[in-house]
């Protein structure tokens, strides 16, 4: 497709499996990938110059080596150092791409607190959709979820998941949730059948978000899954504990709220289960 791919590259371990997803992905569809790498501006500050000039020299070294691994593979690939805020230059980055690449530190519900606010910032206000590569081993790992919610953004979230699904021939797992209102002070329990209507409009709800896949890939396999959660992230990320790769949708809100996600996918991304790609 010779698309390109901008993988965000630090020296993190976090970063290289970042490289290496997107390495993956480039063989296998044709793409290129662009590795950029981010250092902070001088300050104007007595004796910094020499700081700056090490850190430019040890960044263009991370680079080439990380560029000689994506070359091994065969794929074509350039590299680019940008000088200022990371959250900024990455979102800059974006433009034109296809698709940006970045990695988590997360290991896992066991290894510490929810990731802090910058891959959420980068995620909101890319120009492309965005990839994020947790620090975990996915090795073995198999098939494609996609949450839905029934909102237009999630047709492209199906759109990506299904080609994503198809071209590697693996299980597309279409998931939807939904909570039931709070019962008020003095009701002991929901009006008779009001969950089972829930349960039955949210499962035709799905049905409708994914007719058309069947049209476009009518030997991709299929599944759905509907539950009833506090929290459509949780159920996303327990099916996803065992997936290779997640796809959700972005609620796009205007220029104030650029670097905002919608609370089910910045959730989601809080506690990644395995490889998720944002879309709009």
């Amino acid at each position: 497709m010779n698309e390109k791919l901008v993988v965000g590259v630090t020296d993190a371990s976090a970063s290289r499996r970042a490289v290496d997803w997107a390495v993956e992905r480039a063989a296998a569809r044709g793409d290129r990938l662009e590795l950029v790498s981010i250092i902070g501006r001088a300050k104007g500050v007595r004796g910094e110059g020499p700081v700056i000039e090490e850190a430019l020299q040890l960044t263009r070294s991370l680079l080439d080596r990380e560029a000689e691994r994506v070359r091994a593979h065969g794929v074509p690939v350039e590299t680019r150092i940008g000088r200022g805020k990371p959250v900024e230059q990455l979102i800059d980055a974006s433009k034109g791409a296809a698709l940006l690449v970045i990695g988590s530190d997360y290991r896992g519900p066991e290894t510490g607190p929810a990731r802090g606010p910058h891959g959420i910032r980068i995620t909101a206000g890319a120009h492309c959709p965005v990839a994020v590569v947790p620090d975990l081993d996915l090795t073995g790992r198999t098939g494609v979820v996609v949450g839905i919610d029934g909102a237009d953004v999630s047709e492209a979230a199906i759109a990506f998941a299904a080609a994503e699904a198809d071209r590697s021939a693996e299980v597309l797992t279409a998931v939807s949730a939904w909570s039931p209102v709070a019962i008020p002070l003095g009701v002991r329990s929901y009006p008779e059948n009001y969950l089972t209507n829930m349960q039955q409009l949210t499962e035709e709800s799905l049905a409708i978000s994914i007719a058309g896949i069947a049209q476009m890939y009518p030997d991709l396999d299929v599944r759905r899954v509907v539950e009833s959660s506090h929290g459509a992230d949780l159920v996303i990320n327990r099916i996803a504990s065992r997936a290779r790769l997640t796809v959700i949708g972005s609620h796009g809100r205007g220029r104030v709220a650029r670097f905002i996600l919608g609370s089910t996918s910045q959730q989601v991304l809080n506690r990644l289960a395995t490889t998720t790609v944002v879309v709009r």
